[in-house]
């Protein structure tokens, strides 16, 4: 029995922008679809209210994702993105703030407790602040990580590494040491012809050049390199004139005996299984 269901499997979103603008009033800055989605750009010091009345009077029930984005030429160079589904309508929205280093977000771990554990992986990453979580800390890089690997003025390097040193029996900190420089990659292929001299060419320019030949040999018929029908004849003549090596027909010799002695009779007698076992029974008369 085909089980029907009230929610649609695909959503349009038809009249979803307006209605929403609307029954947000002066919290939302900017509304605009793209890629198929709804994204509603909201003030920072209202973002508890909005999804508050979301989930209660939207029905989007579900926080599915946090994420943060980096816009250095932006005075407010952060954006940290909510992502919303309603399970009821099939229907999802996102929900943007922008803040700076210094300006803390509004926690949103009252209304949905998983945003706790999102809430500090958009810290950890970007450096954003959120005010009300009670556990704002790092949750992907190591304690006493230095700054934050997602902003865009970071070093693709890094600052430090880590290694386990045998000296000090644990994991220590160094400043990055490359196996090798970077390396820029313009994807032609040699046997193409590069404009660029590929690693140990330059050993050729300094190699002196062969002499130029006037006139090149070449062996363009049989007579250039000695082979033909004369000399494939002159070939069979020695071969047949050679004297055949033989033998004389004669035996090989025997070979010489490594002993001799003369012919000993065999022992009379049997034996038995014990020390004197090569010795025949000596009988009397004997």
């Amino acid at each position: 029995m085909a089980v029907i269901h009230s929610a649609p499997k695909c959503a349009s979103n038809e009249g979803v922008a307006d209605a929403l603008k609307g029954a947000l009033g002066d919290a939302v800055t900017g509304v605009h679809e793209e890629h198929g989605e709804i994204l509603i750009s909201i003030s920072r010091e209202k973002l508890a209210d909005v999804m508050r009345s979301l989930r209660d009077d939207h029905a989007y029930q579900q926080l599915m994702e946090i994420a943060g984005v980096d816009y250095p030429s932006r005075a407010e160079r952060f954006e940290v993105c909510y992502c919303l589904l309603s399970v009821t309508k099939n229907h999802r929205v996102i929900v943007k703030v922008c803040t700076d280093e210094a300006k803390p977000v509004p926690s949103i771990t009252g209304i949905w407790p998983n945003a706790g554990w999102l809430e500090r992986e958009v810290f950890d990453m970007y450096g954003v602040l959120f005010a009300g979580n009670e556990d704002l800390r790092r949750i992907l890089t190591d304690y006493g990580f230095e700054g934050h690997p997602f902003r865009k003025d970071f070093p693709l390097s890094g600052y430090v590494e880590l290694r386990y040193s045998e000296e000090d029996k644990r994991v220590v900190y160094q400043p990055v040491t490359l196996a090798q420089d970077f390396r820029s990659f313009d994807f032609m292929s040699p046997w193409e012809g590069a404009d660029y001299v590929l690693p140990g060419d330059e050993k050729a320019a300094e190699s002196p050049a062969p002499p130029t030949v006037d006139i090149p040999k070449t062996t363009e018929k049989p007579s250039d390199t000695g082979a033909g029908a004369k000399t494939d004849a002159k070939a069979d003549d020695k071969v047949a004139a050679a004297p055949a090596q033989t033998d004389g027909g004669k035996a090989a010799d025997a070979p010489t005996p490594t002993e001799d002695r003369p012919a000993r009779k065999s022992r009379k007698g049997k034996t038995k299984d014990t020390a004197q076992a090569t010795e025949p029974k000596k009988d009397n008369g004997i």
